[in-house]
């Protein structure tokens, strides 16, 4: 598995203090950059007498190049052949040279598209779904499993080191990079997927002449990446289970009759009635089998335009809910100012940890149910709960409480907090239905705290913290080293701002005058979505 070479990092000592000063609320696309500009001078050998001159190309121009590592979104690291000028291409895999047509400059490095592969990759495999050369979600389905491991495993460390400032001895003596956790299952095991209706179809180039006919045809199916206007018509997906592909094809079948006068939204004309399908799966609590939720996702509020469809697809026994969302806005989002029951029940039950909670349409919930179990294993060792019912814990971002009310049953009290007033109203009822009654709700932004904020509950002894992707504010970790809990648990959906976050906690801001406490003892990286470049983190701070 090829890696970033070691000199690709010799400028950080000159660029880093600059990620240090960033905003803590800076995007994960923000810190790429910054990484991006670091590497943009690594040259093919560190010999000075060797060592070519930096190479600007220009925006257009053709290049050959070689794939080094996988780094942000899944995007392969290159370096332009004979110079040694960094550029990313999207779904370039390791190993993989190839020609890549520059489409922009930013700074001192380049993006490209890649036009034509000369040599094929390493751990190149035969990917099994027909779209997956076009969709976006799955970009290295066709790079073995294993290979995904290793290149998330590697751009985690690599994070930590040159963000976090941890020193690869350190990690390594001190055995606290673990190695990453597998997903035993590669394929069907989303719990949710979220389709689009589009007012026109879209066609890779490879396929407009296949295909003439049906440019104009109407589509139900995923985003091509990076449009938001542009659809991929999707009649099986295989990251959902077969019950839900199920109610997909069948919806496919028939939306399109011009008898049931259905038309897909239009995001510029702002016209048309379907803009989303929604599928989510559960599982009964007392049988364990599928449940399915369908949504419909609708610009305005008309049941006998959706009866047709509700009709087809409520006669599969697994689906028990069929709800629409209406969404009256402009924008492309999925939650709905109303919501209204259309067939069965308004929600679906899944199970986690021993506990049942319930899932609305628009609730959130770890999308990967199988290996959340694994994931929430891994926090609840890390937290050290002693067992004896003595502890406070505070969880924030406690989304829908999956994750307190699971270690709700070996402490003293749980205090969870969230901005969205729904997943609050879902924590308190999962709560409930659960008969925990030692855990706490609270509705706030965590991003505007005061320093009011410690008196609405006792001091804990341990933060479970699980932010999402621009990680925590600083005023947040300023109030949690002020704080000096016990112990730490930062669960992390995005391992550019984790490994920000872990240098203030642990290094400090000397910028700012902030001083560290904690000391990091492990870090977990866990593959929740195989065949993505997503990649979780558990980690373990202690007080120093």
């Amino acid at each position: 598995m090829a890696t970033i070479p070691s000199q690709c990092f010799r400028h950080l000592s000159i660029t880093l203090p600059r990620i240090r000063k960033l905003r803590p609320l800076c995007s994960l696309s923000s810190l790429s950059c910054s990484l991006a500009e670091d590497l943009e001078e690594a040259q093919p050998n560190s010999s000075k007498t060797n060592k070519p001159n930096s190479y600007f190309p220009k925006r257009g121009q053709t290049l050959e190049l070689v794939c080094e590592s996988l780094a942000f979104k899944g995007k392969g690291l290159c370096k332009v052949t004979d110079t040694g000028f960094v550029v990313m291409c999207d779904r370039a895999l390791p190993g993989e040279r190839f020609i890549g047509r520059v489409t922009r400059k930013k700074g001192n490095y380049a993006e490209v598209t890649k036009v034509k592969t000369i040599s094929p990759p390493w751990d190149i495999v035969d990917a099994p779904c027909e779209y997956a050369l076009y969709c976006g979600g799955c970009k290295t389905q066709n790079l073995s499993y294993e290979a995904q491991l290793r290149a998330k495993e590697e751009q985690v460390r690599e994070l930590v080191v040159h963000v976090g400032w941890f020193s690869q001895k350190e990690l390594e003596l001190q055995d606290i990079m673990k190695p990453i956790v597998p997903c035993d299952i590669q394929f069907h095991y989303r719990n949710k997927m979220e389709f689009s209706f589009g007012s026109q179809q879209w066609l890779p180039k490879e396929l407009l002449l296949e295909r003439h006919n049906d440019r104009k045809s109407y589509a139900l199916g995923l985003h091509a990446p990076g449009f938001f206007d542009k659809v991929l018509n999707v009649d099986k997906c295989l990251l959902q289970i077969d019950p839900a592909n199920k109610v997909l094809a069948t919806i496919q079948d028939c939306w399109r009759d011009p008898q049931l006068g259905l038309s897909p939204y239009d995001v510029h004309s702002h016209a048309g009635f379907l803009k989303h399908l929604m599928l989510r799966t559960g599982r009964h609590v007392n049988t364990g089998q599928p449940e399915v939720m369908v949504n419909f996702v609708t610009s305005s509020h008309n049941p006998e335009l959706l009866q047709p469809l509700v009709d087809k697809v409520c006669v599969f026994p697994e689906v028990v809910s069929i709800v629409n969302n209406v969404n009256t806005s402009v924008g492309n989002t999925s939650v709905g100012e109303e919501e209204h029951t259309l067939y069965g029940k308004s929600s679906i039950t899944e199970t986690l940890r021993g506990l049942t909670f319930q899932i609305s349409a628009n609730s959130f919930f770890q999308t990967n149910t199988r290996q959340a179990e694994v994931l929430y294993k891994l926090i609840e060792d890390c937290a050290g709960i002693r067992g004896d019912g003595s502890e406070i814990v505070l969880d924030l971002f406690c989304g829908t409480g999956t994750i307190g009310l699971t270690l709700a049953r070996s402490v003293r009290h749980v205090y969870g907090y969230e901005v969205v007033p729904q997943a609050i109203r879902d924590a308190r009822l999962n709560a409930k239905i659960n008969g925990i009654q030692n855990a706490t709700f609270i509705q706030g932004d965590l991003n505007k705290i005061d320093e009011n904020f410690g008196n609405n509950f006792p001091k804990p002894d341990i933060v479970i913290s699980d932010p999402n992707r621009p990680g925590m504010h600083m005023k947040l970790i300023k109030f949690l080293l002020e704080l000096k809990v016990p112990r730490i648990v930062y669960v992390s959906c995005n391992p550019a701002t984790c490994a920000r976050d872990l240098d203030y906690l642990c290094h400090g801001v000397s910028e700012q005058n902030i001083k560290g406490c904690y000391k990091l003892k492990q870090l977990q990286p866990v593959d929740m979505f195989p065949h993505t470049p997503h990649i979780e983190c558990v980690c373990q701070l202690e007080l120093c």
